[in-house]
């Protein structure tokens, strides 16, 4: 159907539906029942709406981030990994397998994107947003939602907004002024609504006083009106919405699974005249439209069953996880190992030999066919070199096993029991993390280890930043992994030992302690996030992280130099060379920073603006551009209530971090 089609076929049909059709498409249903059928969550679509009569189609949901999560889906890294891989077109690649296995599945609505912006690295659902930066969320964000959408399933950008405490997000006031609202925790969502996102869901907290389901604030006046959102607003499932009327006024357009305030008691309320018939138009209108252009396209392909966890999806997901890991630490080049050089490897750890690849929540893919880090090491170096395995829970044990090898790879970190989503509805305890740094017993085995070989590699494991000042300076190498999939067993062992060179960089900031960071609580009523966090509050109070944001090593090296830059009427093209000096071909991820350090009002010392992912062979210089947007540069005015770019001299930097060292920088007039 053409979208004129699609609006006059609306038209047509809201004349002809009663109120309770209209208020069927609102709310979700069989969720009791296909729960009871299925033995549990996340096993089968679930559908809303539709309606038979008129040929109108029902939503059919299925959740992510990290893979469909119905059994036998492709399990992908977590977004978080995938976040430190800097690559959009790979994580388009991700979404477009994503898109094929939800339609083989029978769905056509997918609520896995997550652009939340990670405040603090505590919170236990990290390892599903993408990082810290609203910059860099909404790249990636809007790539796999992009690659979701091709195959015609419509992509949920979750959860609207400011969701980062786990364990009281059902109840928690999150405060902040509305510079800090439209700046730093809302463009990421604006980048995904502009590049046609088809639905967005509403949080479970409070945004200054109101829950995001009923928040008019956020779902009408910035989301609808000032962004100009065409689709339709779903809640989160179980309690994203406490009260009909609140809900309709707001701007929440479908509950779901099931209609717990909508429902009867929607139609009681628009019957009695508490709510006005034009807001339920306006949902109907918005849910009628956006699926009619979903399921009317012509598919690009057919979605059998053979398509989900196909060998070519399990290929990618492999290649995800190499681009994803990101080398901290390489001491003497003791990466990567040389089996020439290598003849007996220890690898110790009780994660080493554990399918791992995250949260057990909504998120969680059910995929048993998983490669972990000791079978990853064994099928490709166990034929060439000794390896022994020890599960490290007896460190005397251990002590010995070091002492009698070439090297140690101690596998470490966290699993589904240590973060995670929190459900208070099927009790489980997880949620936030109780603290950045490894279990003691992790780190007593590092300790033990070094004390006993010199060629120690630790493997992190994990969602989000892990301190280790207690032990970083003991080991010679470390890799952060990541829940890496069910491939990622094979990417830390191409990794190790040198079949692929890492590009990975932090998507995130690693400070030396916690007290770094913006404050946290888990357990909470109301918190004030403020203008500042991650590498924007570290540069600010001139503090010196452990690694900053966007950092990563390389098995070769990169110099960057001669920056220029060439304004245009609405853009800056910055353009760098960029030599890789090292012996190995190698990709790098070049970052572009603007600094405000000459701006009139309080702004941060510098943004991430751009990025661009280059691969050279040894010897090879290239010269990289990057595009930035003038109206990128601008601030938002409470007062006026206005996005204005100031007339002042702006810094443009251009590197590998977000450490001033690592950058080359020149200045710019507006």
């Amino acid at each position: 159907m053409t979208q004129q089609e699609i609006d006059e076929f609306t038209t047509q049909a809201l004349k002809e539906m009663d109120l309770q059709e209209k208020v069927q498409l609102m709310s979700g249903r069989d969720f009791l029942k296909i729960l009871i059928k299925d033995r549990g969550i996340g096993k089968s679509v679930f559908p809303a709406g539709g309606v038979e009569r008129l040929g109108i189609p029902p939503l059919l949901f299925t959740d992510g981030p990290r893979g469909v999560v119905i059994p036998g889906s492709t399990c992908f890294p977590v977004s978080m990994a995938r976040g430190a891989s800097w690559d959009a077109n790979l994580e388009k690649e991700v979404g477009e397998v994503i898109g094929k296995e939800v339609r083989a599945h029978g769905g056509n609505l997918y609520g896995g994107v997550c652009i939340n912006l990670l405040r603090h690295p505590a919170w236990g659902r990290a390892q599903e947003t993408y990082g810290e930066d609203p910059y860099h969320l909404g790249e990636l964000g809007s790539a796999l939602m992009r690659g979701v959408q091709k195959h015609n399933v419509m992509a949920t950008i979750k959860h609207f907004a400011a969701n980062s405490i786990e364990y009281s997000r059902f109840k928690v006031n999150v405060k902040m002024n509305e510079r800090t609202l439209r700046e730093v925790y809302l463009p990421h969502f604006k980048r995904c609504v502009e590049d046609g996102c088809a639905t967005v869901m509403s949080a479970y907290n409070k945004v200054n006083g109101t829950y995001c389901g009923h928040n008019s604030h956020l779902l009408r006046n910035i989301l609808k009106q000032d962004w100009q959102f065409e689709g339709f607003v779903h809640s989160d499932w179980m309690d994203g919405l406490y009260d009909t009327i609140a809900g309709i006024e707001g701007g929440l357009d479908v509950e779901m699974p099931r209609a717990k305030c909508y429902g009867k008691k929607l139609i009681k309320a628009v019957e009695g005249g508490k709510v006005p018939m034009d807001l339920i138009d306006d949902s109907v209108r918005r849910i009628i439209n956006t699926i009619l252009q979903f399921t009317t396209r012509a598919d690009p392909q057919q979605y059998s069953k053979e398509v989900v966890g196909s060998k070519d999806h399990i290929k990618l997901a492999r290649k995800v996880a190499e681009k994803s890991m990101v080398l901290l630490k390489n001491s003497n080049d003791l990466l990567p190992l040389d089996p020439n050089e290598v003849s007996k490897l220890a690898v110790i750890g009780e994660l080493a030999d554990l399918k791992n690849t995250g949260d057990h929540g909504s998120s969680n893919v059910h995929q048993e066919d998983i490669i972990t880090p000791l079978s990853g090491i064994t099928n490709l170096i166990g034929d060439k070199i000794e390896i022994v395995y020890n599960m490290g829970t007896d460190i005397e044990e251990v002590k010995k096993v070091a002492q009698n090898v070439d090297a140690v790879v101690v596998i470490v970190g966290y699993t589904y029991r240590d973060e995670g989503e929190y459900i208070r509805q099927f009790i489980r305890k997880v949620g936030d993390r109780e603290s950045l740094e490894l279990k003691e017993h992790d780190k007593d085995l590092i300790l033990a280890l070094s004390e006993q070989n010199e060629k120690i590699i630790v493997v992190l494991v994990g969602g989000s930043a892990i301190i280790m000042e207690q032990w970083i300076d003991k080991v010679k190498g470390i890799l952060m992994a990541w829940y890496s999939g069910m491939e990622g067993g094979s990417a830390i062992a191409n990794i190790l030992f040198g079949k692929v060179n890492p590009s990975g960089k932090l998507p995130f900031t690693i400070p030396k302690k916690e007290s770094d960071l913006p404050f946290f609580k888990a357990h909470i009523d109301e918190i004030e996030y403020g203008y500042y966090h991650g590498y924007t509050l570290m540069d600010k109070n001139g503090i010196t992280p452990r690694f900053p944001f966007g950092f990563g090593l390389s098995y070769t090296q990169f110099k960057y130099d001669n920056l220029t830059l060439k304004s245009l009427e609405e853009k800056i093209i910055a353009s760098i060379d960029v030599t890789n000096t090292g012996k190995k071909e190698g990709e790098e991820i070049v970052q572009l920073y603007v600094g405000f350090e000459n701006s009139n009002i309080e702004r941060p010392k510098k943004l991430l603006k751009g990025f661009h992912k280059v691969l050279l062979t040894p010897n090879q210089t290239q010269r990289v551009s990057i595009e930035i947007s003038k109206k990128d540069l601008a601030w938002y005015n409470p007062e006026t209530k206005r996005w204005e770019i100031e007339d002042i001299n702006y810094s443009i930097y251009m590197g590998n971090s977000s450490k001033e060292e690592d950058l080359v920088s020149t200045q710019i007039k507006l």
